[in-house]
């Protein structure tokens, strides 16, 4: 029985402070609310709400967390904001390696076993692979060294001109695809290690040509932009799907995601059950 491969996990990301009040009408501006909206939205008045902003008030624990949830901040971020406001942090963050994980490692590896075939991976909050199942670790073993020590990142592997980009016919189309989804990512969660990671890739000559590149032509909407690669002189086309765990109370499993692959065609099919047959 193949058993998924775990990766180490990327360290914990440093995220920016700052007063309360700040962080609140900052993050309110970027969810595009008002104080009007936000205030009903949680069961406060407006005028407390503009206290809290101004730093007239200090919001109670509770209040912090109903804007928070409100907001859809990440965990992480929660944390930043009940200590900035002077509580104590409400979630953890335990080590994917940790004994407490066990039954997470099997349900992860439970599910990455049944995909095969097919590729499936566990990211963590920066896009970095950490746990993979052997038919990703095929696709994987593609990639320079360079692109896959430490570890290998899904935005830079597919994004790189010496990664999957060299090997994606359609990547005018999927890089685009990409590039929006990190940039989602950047706006939604202010992350630096993401907003970084943003600059890098738009560093790459052929992805900041994907900025200025026209939108795919009109006619028959497609259902799902497909990756379309071209490995050792076949044609595979794939399309993903993600999956997230479900009312995590810790910082480590709210950042973790499932992106799992399948084959766009009967040939990509046929082809995946060939490579696993004669790995």
């Amino acid at each position: 029985m193949n058993t998924p491969h775990a990766i180490p996990a990327a360290t914990s990301r440093p995220t920016a402070g700052g007063g309360i009040g700040d962080l609140i009408r900052e993050w309110r501006q970027q969810r595009r609310l008002s104080q009007m909206d936000l205030a009903l939205d949680v069961g406060i008045s407006p005028r407390h709400l503009s206290f809290v902003e101004t730093g007239r008030a200090r919001p109670g624990a509770e209040v912090l967390l109903a804007i928070a949830e409100r907001l859809a901040l990440p965990l992480r971020t929660r944390n930043v904001w009940l200590m900035a406001a002077g509580y104590a942090p409400r979630y953890t963050e335990q080590p994917l390696a940790c004994g407490q994980m066990s039954q997470i490692h099997a349900a992860l590896d439970k599910l990455l076993r049944a995909h095969d075939p097919y590729p499936g991976v566990v990211l963590d909050g920066g896009w970095n692979v950490v746990r993979a199942n052997s038919a990703a670790l095929r696709l994987m073993a593609l990639l320079p060294p360079a692109l896959r020590e430490p570890g290998v990142n899904m935005f830079r592997a597919s994004l790189h001109a010496e990664g999957y980009a060299a090997l994606t016919r359609n990547f005018h189309e999927w890089g685009a695809y990409l590039l929006r989804t990190l940039r989602r990512q950047v706006q939604e969660s202010r992350d630096a290690q993401l907003a970084a990671l943003e600059q890098e890739v738009l560093a790459y000559p052929h992805v900041a040509a994907l900025l200025d590149a026209p939108g795919p032509a009109t006619g028959a909407p497609e259902l799902l932009v497909p990756c379309e690669m071209n490995i050792g002189g076949h044609a595979l086309s794939l399309f993903t799907t993600m999956t997230a765990f479900g009312t995590p109370r810790d910082i480590t499993l709210a950042e973790l995601s499932i992106e799992l692959f399948y084959p766009s065609d009967p040939a990509t099919d046929t082809l995946l059950h060939q490579f696993a047959a004669t790995a």
